[in-house]
């Protein structure tokens, strides 16, 4: 019998706040064009007053938990990715944790900016299959507008707030065809760190710091990551990449989608895009974009979907899933 972490719910959480590109344009020197053309994006949520990562993480919690229709109490792991946690310490999944009501399991944070999801789902699903734990929440939240300078046009037009979450769950199956998590690949190479980082952190400046990012060049090593990891998950679980019901990527650029698409021969119609209505949510846009598949029924039972992201660090990853 083979273990196998099972998608069984997924849910998303947005802030109120709406930002559209002209609201933008009245803030820096920018244009709806400009944007729309480098990007795809058109607007992005913005979190406000009461509105925190731990607030986002624990709605999209709960409509993943009401998806799977399952009770909290059954959970016994949360990872949570973020890069904008509530605070230094303790880690924001115990929050979540509390607010949920399944204390006493398992809880805790991972830091891969964009990658963070994938990461968290990586980790979910080595200890599903280890035994470690049963039911595992993993979830990708961010309020990536308090690391802004907004001042930046550059950067401040990129980014919004959200959060995205998923239930998954240990079974046991002798079918090769059953639904689960069949293949993950992680990756990191700290030798481009000042490619996209914040200037601060706890222990060098005693502050959060602020985003910085050189945008041509990560756009350059997004397109061939993305494209290489992809094929790796895919000669990994012997599938051709022509197999593929949908590929729901990192929403950063629309252009970035583009390329890594063309790169596989993939058609952009098979790829799931929410960048332009949520921008760059860190780890929380590939999870928010699954939500959003899932529920207006694009993506259905026995789909082969494969996630991917790539972020600061840089870091990046895919896993292949069968729904």
């Amino acid at each position: 019998m083979t273990r196998r972490s099972v998608l069984i719910g997924t849910g998303s959480a947005l802030p109120a706040r709406i930002v559209t590109n002209d609201e933008m344009a009245r803030m820096v020197d920018t244009s709806n064009e400009w944007i729309v053309e480098r990007t795809g994006i058109t607007q992005r949520h913005i979190a406000g007053e009461g509105e925190t990562t731990s607030t986002l993480a624990i709605a999209a919690a709960r409509a993943a938990i009401e998806s799977a229709g399952i009770e909290p109490a059954s959970i016994d792991l949360i990872v949570l990715a973020t890069c904008t946690p509530d605070q230094t310490f303790p880690a924001t999944a115990t929050l979540v944790q509390t607010a949920l009501g399944c204390n006493g399991g398992i809880a805790f944070d991972v830091g891969a900016v964009c990658s963070g999801f994938l990461y968290g789902l990586g980790v979910a699903d080595s200890m599903l299959r280890s035994g470690m734990a049963r039911r595992a929440l993993v979830i990708g939240a961010e309020t990536m507008s308090r690391l802004l300078d907004w001042d930046d046009r550059t950067t401040c037009v990129l980014f919004g707030d959200g959060a995205g979450a998923v239930v998954l769950e240990a079974r046991e199956s002798d079918d090769p065809a059953a639904p689960g998590v069949l293949a993950t690949r992680l990756h990191a190479d700290g030798a481009h760190n000042g490619l996209l980082h914040t200037d601060g952190g706890a222990s060098s400046t005693g502050t959060v710091g602020k985003l910085r990012m050189k945008g041509k060049e990560v756009f350059k090593h997004a397109v061939t990551n993305l494209a290489d990891v992809l094929r790796e998950v895919l000669e990994v679980a012997e599938i051709p990449a022509a197999e593929l019901d949908w590929v729901v990527p990192h929403q950063a650029n629309k252009r970035i989608l583009d390329g890594t698409a063309k790169k596989l021969g993939l058609p952009i119609e098979k790829v799931i895009i929410t960048v332009d209505r949520h921008a760059n949510t860190s780890a929380a846009s590939v999870p928010l974009a699954l939500d959003v598949a899932m529920r207006d029924g694009r993506i259905k039972p026995g789909d082969l979907v494969m996630l991917e992201a790539m972020g600061g660090g840089f870091t990046w990853g895919a896993s292949l899933l069968r729904i």
